[in-house]
């Protein structure tokens, strides 16, 4: 299917939103910044660090699985010593391409060798938009970011608590999220991994929202499920239970370090390349230890840290070339591998475009198979923003066109018409424009392309004002996917009963 996004103007200005479900395949070769002598380097480095630092297991049970798996387990420590011949053992029994689908029979995902796929923003506990400025989410912005996701045809995954519901229990309110997927979208979407409990009632859940049982939910996974190694060198104890939970299950995981340069790695591209691959190599093969042939997702986000502040700087250049060595690390092994759009502006802005254009361009250019964060990400991930969710659907739309093959052929090279133009003329009434003037180039979503006079009589809105009422409109426009009352009713009452299970511990 072409890579071109549907969204697009009609007569009255308006815009009409496509439910076309879109596979984007990336048909350009991947930019190499590491030569192979480097890339064994990076290799050899980290298999030397999981030999001889290795990584912290802070949950006993993962632990047990790595010391059955032949691993040296220090227990006092909680620290894994891994073998590099082991553990490469293990890494190899990850797929190359790793699946994953929504209720719609027809929304099916393929992720790696050149397959991509986008989720919205993931987890922020503030929203912003220019109506009500800066505040705490709530579980009505968790609902509008749903409703433009499942709206938007370049976004093919939920993005998993795109705005965090502040104003809801903070035990349960995982519990309101999940059952706001299964209402609000027919496509897939992300459970959280935070615990085990978290982890059972979201395979539960889907158990009632596709009427399958774990089998069938194993053999064609639902969830793509992404969590954090805490860098350097730590899987969290909640964490690596809800991992053995999906992995159990067969369903695609995806673990990523989180490598801050300067602070939670060396300050160094290349040091951070090694301890990213340490670590997620190291999840990679606790997936597959539980289950061989578990897809796999090698988690990527290198950036640096702004050395007078220490806050993350994200969309720099460090952060391109970090995401163009990942997609080579990640070819080393046979994996997918999962980048991010992100920027570190406070405010939808220029900033915010050129820093997300940094991230999008360094990781289709490395070929990543899946962008977490793909719309609405701002002020280095505390925001999610309405606006900027409009702006980088714009931005993934002109990257999807980007991907779209480039035809040249009789009929594109147009002979007849540059005969017929001849010297000095011009084509806009040739038969061969008229023929494509609907598709003859990119729509723009958010983009004014009138001049000066037109754009100031329309009262000069930017960027940001134009992405402001789009966003009302999509949500607005939003129609539910259709679904059984039946299995709303079964799943409201798995919610409800589950809360009061939650409540009775507190």
């Amino acid at each position: 299917m072409r890579a071109t996004a549907r969204v697009r103007r009609v007569r009255d200005g308006r815009l009409e939103f496509s439910k076309e479900w879109l596979q984007l395949r990336n048909p350009h070769a991947p930019i190499s910044v590491l030569d192979e002598c480097q890339i064994e380097r990076i290799h050899d480095a980290s298999m030397t660090v999981l030999e001889d630092v290795g990584m912290r297991i802070q949950d006993e049970e993962a632990r047990k699985l790595f010391a059955g798996a032949g691993f040296t387990v220090d227990h006092p420590t909680e620290r894994v010593h891994f073998d590099r011949e082991g553990l490469l053992e293990l890494v190899a029994k990850a797929p190359s391409i790793a699946t994953v689908r929504g209720r719609d029979p027809h929304k099916k995902l393929f992720m790696g060798e050149g397959r991509v796929a986008f989720t919205a923003v993931s987890g922020p506990p503030f929203v912003s938009d220019l109506d009500h400025g800066r505040r705490a989410g709530t579980f009505r912005d968790q609902e509008n970011f749903l409703k433009m996701t499942h709206m938007t045809d370049v976004l093919q995954i939920e993005g998993g608590t795109s705005v965090e519901a502040q104003d809801l229990p903070a035990d349960t309110r995982y519990l309101d999220f999940y059952l706001a997927c299964c209402k609000l979208s027919d496509k897939p979407w992300k459970p959280l991994t935070i615990g085990r409990h978290r982890a059972r009632d979201a395979i539960e859940m889907a158990k009632i929202w596709y009427g399958e049982d774990e089998e069938s939910l194993a053999a064609n996974p639902v969830f793509f499920v992404n969590t954090n190694t805490n860098t350097p060198l730590v899987l969290d104890g909640e964490i690596a239970q809800g991992v053995i939970e999906y992995a159990r299950l067969g369903q695609v995981v995806c673990v990523t370090p989180f490598g801050l340069a300067g602070a939670m790695a060396p300050a160094t591209v290349a040091g951070a390349l090694v301890m990213q691959n340490a670590e997620t190599l190291a999840c990679c093969a606790l997936t597959q230890i539980i289950r061989p042939g578990c897809p796999y997702i090698y988690g990527g986000f290198i950036c640096n840290a702004d050395m007078k502040t220490g806050s993350p700087a994200f969309g720099t250049p460090e952060f391109t070339l970090g995401a163009q060595a990942t997609g080579q690390m990640a070819r080393r092994y046979g994996l997918p591998w999962r980048s991010s759009n992100v920027n570190a502006s406070n405010a939808p802005d220029a900033q915010a475009a050129y820093e997300s254009m940094m991230s999008l361009w360094g990781a289709l250019t490395g070929h990543a198979s899946v962008f977490n964060h793909g719309a609405g990400w701002l002020e280095g991930g505390l925001v999610g923003s309405y606006e900027k969710f409009i702006l980088d659907i714009e931005m993934v739309r002109m990257m999807c066109a980007w991907m779209t093959p480039l035809t040249v052929n009789d009929d594109t090279i147009g002979l007849d018409a540059i005969k017929e133009v001849g010297p000095g003329g011009h084509f806009f009434g040739t038969a061969h424009t008229l023929a494509r003037y609907e598709n003859a180039f990119y729509k723009p979503l958010v983009s004014d392309w009138s001049n000066f006079e037109n754009w100031q009589d329309k009262g000069s809105p930017d960027a940001a004002r134009r992405a402001n009422g789009i966003w009302k409109q999509m949500v607005n426009e939003y129609e539910a996917p259709a679904i059984d009352p039946a299995v709303i009713e079964e799943l409201e009452d798995y919610v409800a009963r589950r809360k009061i299970e939650l409540e009775a511990l507190r």
